[in-house]
């Protein structure tokens, strides 16, 4: 977790919500400048958004209460219309149009949950509506906002190839783009969700979790949280490949991420807003950062204490309370954290609920090296005594020694996790823990064995392919003509983006032509040659 201390900074006169929602001046003295918290708290509490949006429930989670000993809140976004929070922001936006805007239209670059509450406003003042979206967006959610009679656009494989082409359309066709988060108006929108809770909590909030994606939930919120009560701590949670506000924090300014995870693709933003950030920078008490078995692991938790299912987006709040609650050791207090969304694949509900036993401390993964004799299995099994076996892989090697990729439950979490592991180096066994390793969840343990020949040369790449028909034989155009491939394993979990690990027979003097060819397939890549679960079962 990174703590960021409160800077004495406010939002400057740049970051005024718009020209419609300034106050006057200062009675006696017609020259002083409005007051930035008066002017954002009028216009949150004149937004619009009821006309379409509901108050949604502060509910108490009695599980998760009890589990961490503190008192623990939901605020239920997900029960919104579109099943996300963006529909407030998005309507009150599209309600400031002009005549002469709501004429020509609006346009909207987006995926997600941003792109089916542009569509829902649309339909509700009866304005035309174009959403722009990468051809990888999967047909869910394209069926979701077709529904609403907007018009689709499908271009590039990525949000910035859509968003160039959706700025192009912007202009030759006089449309009003719609920001899915850098724009007073959105800003004003989301902050409603904090007016709420302010309204619906009886008694003080000691912290509110607020998930960060481009910042305008969270933006709109801590203004309203900090002009009525200082003392509330706003915590900004990210994904940990995704974390661009942690960025912006430690550089002074905005900047762009090389690359964002697609998992939580809620909040996969390269860049935070420029208007959210100045009104962040002086307003968030601090930042955690979760990984995919946390958000896999509070999308369960979620599930447990409300029957609901949440997106990745949606309990990236709550994971991040968790981790901050462990890390600081707070007890009996209450905690606020916002359930943004729920627009989840159920194709997806896989791949979540194998990644939550590791999130929620679950299942521990070892690879543990065996002598190769008859009754070595035993023994080990009867090491681990009355456990439950969650995964067991093997496959012989010529040689003394036999490599095991081996998943226990767990029921005692941490304690039980390392009196395990201790267990094992006690025995004698060399063991590695392959617990948080990603490549040995997502791919090895799908895999075990295959060693090539002796003398072969093997390097081993991990690859993001845009699930759309043709990349399979772009990929195969551009390397598998002129190299050996020794190794692909693709698992896709109905995400945008497909992983793949893939070997590659290379002599030592051909590496930089390999590596050209990588840069020339337009893919994202990382080599894991030196990865150690790679090297121990696939080397």
């Amino acid at each position: 977790m990174a703590e960021h201390k409160k800077r004495s900074r406010r939002a400057t006169t740049d970051t005024k919500p718009n020209d419609s929602m300034k106050t006057d001046a200062a009675a006696g003295d017609v020259h002083a400048p409005p007051d930035q918290d008066a002017v954002w708290l009028r216009s949150i509490l004149t937004a619009p958004v009821y006309d379409v949006a509901r108050r949604t429930p502060l509910e108490h989670a009695p599980v998760l209460s009890k589990k961490f000993g503190n008192t623990i809140w939901l605020k239920r976004e997900d029960l919104q219309p579109v099943f996300s929070f963006k529909l407030r922001g998005a309507y009150n936006r599209m309600k400031l149009l002009t005549r002469e805007e709501r004429a020509r239209g609006v346009i909207a670059v987006s995926a997600g949950n941003h792109a089916q509450g542009v569509a829902f406003s649309a339909k509700e003042l009866g304005l035309k509506a174009t959403i722009v979206m990468p051809v990888t967006t999967p047909r869910i959610k394209i069926s979701a906002v077709e529904a609403y009679g907007a018009r689709i656009v499908l271009h590039g494989d990525s949000y910035n190839d859509a968003a160039a082409r959706g700025m192009q359309i912007a202009q030759e066709e006089a449309l009003t783009l719609i920001h899915p988060f850098d724009d007073a108006a959105v800003i004003a929108g989301q902050g409603t969700i904090a007016m709420e809770l302010i309204a619906q909590h009886r008694g003080h909030i000691d912290a509110v979790f607020v998930p960060v994606g481009g910042g305008g939930l969270c933006a709109g919120m801590a203004v309203f949280l900090k002009a009525l009560d200082p003392s509330i701590r706003v915590i900004a949670v990210e994904p940990d490949d995704a974390a661009c506000l942690d960025a912006a924090l430690k550089a002074g300014h905005p900047t762009a991420l090389d690359h964002v995870g697609l998992f939580v693709d809620g909040c996969a933003v390269r860049q935070i807003g420029n208007l959210t950030f100045e009104l962040l920078q002086g307003r968030v008490d601090g930042l955690v950062k979760v990984g995919v078995d946390e958000v896999c692991a509070a999308i369960r938790d979620v599930f447990e204490d409300t029957r609901s299912i949440v997106e990745p987006a949606g309990a990236l709040a709550l994971a991040g309370m968790k981790r901050w609650v462990k890390d600081t050791g707070t007890k009996n207090a209450d905690l606020v954290t916002i359930l943004s969304g729920a627009n989840m694949n159920f194709d997806r509900l896989g791949h979540v609920t194998e990644r939550a036993e590791i999130g929620q401390q679950l299942e521990a993964l070892f690879g543990v090296t065996l002598a190769e004799r008859p009754g070595s299995f035993l023994e080990f099994c009867r090491m681990i005594g009355r456990r439950s076996v969650t995964e067991f892989n093997y496959r012989y090697r010529v040689g003394e020694a036999a490599e095991i990729f081996v998943g226990v439950q767990l029921t005692g979490g941490d304690r039980e996790y390392a009196e395990i592991l201790e267990s094992f180096r006690e025995a004698g066994y060399q063991v590695a823990d392959y617990t948080h390793n990603d490549v040995a969840r997502s791919h090895v343990r799908h895999m075990v064995g295959g060693a090539l020949p002796s003398g072969t040369r093997e390097r081993r790449f991990r690859f993001e392919f845009p699930e759309r028909p043709g990349a399979l034989l772009h990929f195969l155009e551009t390397l598998g003509a002129r190299w050996n491939i020794t190794l692909f394993h693709y698992r896709n979990r109905a995400a945008a983006y497909g992983r793949v690990l893939a070997g590659f027979a290379v002599a030592a003097d051909k590496d930089r032509e390999l590596d050209a060819d990588l840069v020339q397939l337009g893919f994202w890549f990382a080599e894991e040659t030196d990865n150690d679960a790679v090297k121990r079962f696939l080397g």
